[in-house]
């Protein structure tokens, strides 16, 4: 056990990522590498009065506390048949860090995002299912889960606040047709709700970066100023199936006609590495999820810009 090396880095924009594979009772799941900050061996936590039932309590390794939460009760599995090799898993996405308390873990192999296929709605709760992939990897099936949607089941004050999205009301975007790519059902119902709170109701919603892509391509031969009329702004997701924000970036920003499209990354990953790794492939800005009021604001920047 120990701390994921983050500095093992993946060329932007090849549309690649790192899934590290664990074990709930003998099910596969999987967890993007770059989520995690460490794998440590299972230990005696603190109980907390009155949490969620999914969370076990608290530790303290070194000089973090880390709330814990029981992957398996919250997937309705049993608990592990040997506890002693249990394991958490320390993670940090839209600025918090959480450990998950897993059975296993199995080992970290690298994926395209084309092989992972979005799971029929049956699986795992429906339309806002908590499995937001499925990847077939040495004839075994490996189910991505939905981290930001676990969290926000357990805790919804870490969700999306819509009352930032309350300072931006009163002016009219409604002309403003904006292009969004985002896999999760329940991040892309949040995002809608917040622009069309702050007047952004021209708005085109996409399950992932190849659908945004093929949406956008059928502009390719207009005029890049034709298209920037009928896209005034993008706002794109970093992990999605079949094509990741990063590669769909890359090919949006390397396309003349279409490159001055303003693109804004809008993902629980962006850190100092994730920042660059934008910057590389050519995006406009870069918010954490956690900055819907932000994320407002840089629109209508974005905007008027390209308007001026």
């Amino acid at each position: 056990m120990g701390i994921i090396d983050s500095d093992i880095l993946l060329e932007t924009g090849t549309n690649e990522l790192e899934i590290l594979e664990f074990i709930i009772s003998g099910n596969s799941f999987g967890i993007n590498v770059a989520k995690i900050t460490e794998l440590m061996q299972s230990q005696e936590v603190q109980e907390m009065p009155l949490s969620h039932p999914c969370v076990e309590g608290v530790f303290q390794p070194r000089n973090e506390v880390y709330t814990i939460v029981d992957l398996a009760k919250y997937l309705g599995h049993g608990p592990s048949e040997y506890p002693e090799k249990d394991i958490f898993i320390i993670t940090n996405f839209n600025r918090m860090s959480i450990a998950f308390h897993v059975h296993a873990v199995e080992s970290i192999f690298r994926i395209s995002w084309q092989d992972i296929e979005k799971p029929d709605s049956i699986i795992y709760g429906g339309q806002e299912g908590v499995v937001t992939g499925i990847a077939k990897v040495n004839g075994r099936i490996i189910s991505i889960l939905d981290f930001e949607k676990i969290t926000f089941d357990i805790s919804p004050e870490t969700g999306i606040d819509l009352n930032e999205v309350q300072l931006y009301t009163g002016i009219d975007r409604e002309n403003t047709p904006i292009v969004v790519a985002e896999d999760s059902a329940l991040l892309r119902n949040m995002l809608m709700e917040a622009l069309h709170t702050s007047g952004y109701t021209n708005i085109t919603i996409l399950n992932n970066g190849e659908e945004a892509w093929d949406y956008i391509s059928q502009f390719k031969n207009e005029t890049p100023s034709t298209i920037l009329s009928k896209i005034n702004c993008l706002i794109t997701d970093i992990e999605m199936p079949k094509m990741d924000g990063h590669r769909l970036t890359k090919l949006v920003k390397t396309d003349p006609s279409m490159m001055d499209i303003p693109i804004i990354i809008f993902s629980s990953l962006i850190d100092e590495n994730m920042q660059a790794k934008g910057l590389e492939v050519g995006a406009d800005a870069q918010l954490s999820k956690p900055e819907i009021g932000n994320l407002v604001g840089l629109v209508d920047v974005m905007v008027n810009r390209h308007l001026e």
